[in-house]
């Protein structure tokens, strides 16, 4: 069953000179999670933030961290980011060799798992792992860059991926990633996602707009 709508803002958008006042404002703003994308420049284009950054933030929100790793191989580091303070770990199918294994470690961490989906990797990617996971982050743009736009082919995964978590009957979360904005927004829910991540569309502004921009996003 679809759950209620949580904005998951990404920091990839925020102002990295002032990073822990911008998480601490996006908490107060109405945040439900904090979405940290963490980039390797070898399995994305692009090189972002490690589990120290992760660390320095942590004591700033008691909101969950979002972590979704865009790194390979990605088993070396899933002991750094949750001692750090991630709540959640997405990795993708493609960051490692042997997925099971990876979601069993992420579990074994006490953390929630996540398999993050990109828009040439098809739904049936999660066919034997579903049943283990707690969250499917489909990436609506190709991973590495913010500010991109909305891949519409997407909504038809998002609702293949909305059927298999229904008929499998466990509340596992529905996360959207990539040009999510006031017009796409209602489109991904509509198609069945309950988290939406967003970047440019949460921290347009600054700070006295953002929980104006979260509200909008939540419809």
């Amino acid at each position: 069953m679809q759950q209620p709508v949580r904005i998951s803002p990404s920091i990839l958008s925020a102002d990295f000179a002032k990073l822990g006042e911008e998480v601490r404002a996006i908490d107060e703003a109405g945040a439900d999670w904090i979405h940290v994308d963490v980039m390797d420049g070898h399995f994305v284009p692009n090189l972002t933030i490690g589990p120290a950054v992760v660390k320095a933030l942590r004591p700033h929100t008691a909101k969950p961290f979002d972590v979704h790793l865009m790194i390979s191989p990605v088993d070396h580091f899933l002991d750094a980011f949750a001692e750090a303070g991630a709540d959640i770990i997405t990795v993708h199918p493609e960051a490692g060799p042997h997925l099971h294994r990876t979601i069993q470690r992420i579990k074994a961490l006490g953390k929630r798992a996540g398999v993050s989906l990109n828009p040439a990797t098809p739904a049936k990617m999660l066919d034997y792992v579903l049943e283990e996971i707690d969250l499917v982050l489909v990436m609506s743009v190709n991973p590495g860059f913010g500010g991109q736009s909305f891949i519409s082919s997407q909504l038809r995964k998002i609702e293949a991926i909305r059927k298999q978590i229904d008929k499998l009957g466990k509340p596992i979360d529905l996360e959207v990633d990539g040009g999510v904005d006031a017009n796409t927004c209602r489109q991904a829910i509509d198609a069945g996602a309950d988290v939406l991540v967003a970047g440019t569309a949460t921290f347009r502004g600054g700070p006295e707009r953002y929980a104006e921009n979260i509200g909008i996003l939540r419809g």
